[in-house]
């Protein structure tokens, strides 16, 4: 938000993201801070029996001891790890029934799912999957790590230079091939497409590659429908959906594409939030220091929500993230 309304377009996040490095190499990183910026790791360990996980992140008494100990505030929105498998289980045990379009690399897209996806909502990859094939794309997803973002967030430069470099590994070669990288997470395109490539001063032609061709999901089903080539064949919702573009997604200077995918849908009544920011901001609000911070800054939100009535029974918003903090702050 400090970048988008600053008038002469000084980029505070920037500042704010290097000196945070610069006291992070100096002075060391909490463990309470290492923990958080690695959600990936986290992501994998928690997979391996996620109802344990589940136990034992959630309960009051862990929820207690991580605050008082780790300096987690014990209220804030922290996910559970799917009970049914990652996405990528579900891709390999669906794998035959993946559409495939040959040779034809104008209909292949590769999906970036990021770590929440993989680990806690594996349903949004499938819904992700569904649209992408529906419009007769061959969903392409290869291997990839977190996006870096909460390394970058927690000042862990070093790291996220690694994490970055090995995504830029893995999928540049398809960006040059003139194949959309898209994703379903405005915090992970985001990265991908400034930044990684800024705070970590990559301007190398693999990492510029990637960066053009990285697309948020509905910035690219509303490039298909300027193209004329996305298939309307919605079917008539009756509802009325609150929708909140986070601060990430208005940083990429895209509009509201959601906005107008979502008012497409006959039916459909998408109210939206000029609410500055849901007060997350990552894992910011998961700090016992920061936790009543981000509830605040997150009120102007969850009253919007709140006021629509007590029949909206969704809420939309581009980031996973301050989609948990809006059901937190809403319930």
């Amino acid at each position: 938000v400090c970048n988008e309304v600053c008038p002469t377009g000084v980029k505070i996040a920037e500042i704010n993201a290097r000196a945070r490095a610069s006291i992070a190499a100096k002075r060391g990183i909490p463990l309470r801070n290492r923990l958080l910026g690695r959600n990936e790791l986290l992501g994998k360990l928690g997979s391996i029996a996620p109802p344990l996980a589940n136990f034992a992140l959630h309960n009051p008494f862990s929820r207690l001891m991580a605050d008082k100990v780790m300096g987690v505030a014990r209220k804030a929105p922290l996910p559970t790890w799917s009970t049914r498998g990652t996405f990528r289980q579900w891709l390999t045990a669906t794998k035959s029934k993946r559409l495939r379009t040959g040779a034809d690399t104008a209909k292949k897209v590769v999906y970036f799912h990021g770590c929440a996806t993989m680990y806690y909502e594996p349903f949004i990859g499938k819904a992700a999957v569904a649209v992408m094939e529906h419009q007769g794309y061959e969903v392409i997803v290869p291997l990839q790590n977190c996006c870096g973002l909460p390394l970058l967030s927690n000042g862990e430069f070093k790291a996220a230079t690694s994490y970055h470099k090995h995504n830029v590994a893995h999928l540049a070669s398809f960006a040059r091939a003139g194949i959309p990288v898209v994703g379903t997470s405005t915090s992970c395109t985001l990265t991908l497409k400034e930044e990684a490539p800024e705070l970590l001063d990559m301007a190398d032609d693999e990492t510029n590659v990637l960066k053009m061709a990285t697309w948020d999901i509905f910035e690219w089903l509303r490039e298909l429908a300027v193209k004329g080539e996305l298939k309307t064949d919605f079917r008539p919702l009756n509802l009325q959906v609150p929708y909140h573009a986070p601060c990430q997604l208005r940083a990429h200077r895209i509009g509201k594409p959601a906005l107008e995918i979502l008012e497409m849908i006959p039916g459909l009544q998408a109210a939206e939030s000029h609410a500055r920011c849901c007060g997350i901001a990552g894992t910011y609000g998961y700090k016992t220091e920061k936790y009543q911070i981000a509830m605040d800054v997150g009120e102007e939100l969850f009253r919007f929500v709140r006021e629509q009535g007590e029949d909206v029974k969704y809420t939309a918003c581009d980031s996973e993230t301050c989609r948990w903090q809006l059901e937190h702050g809403t319930q």
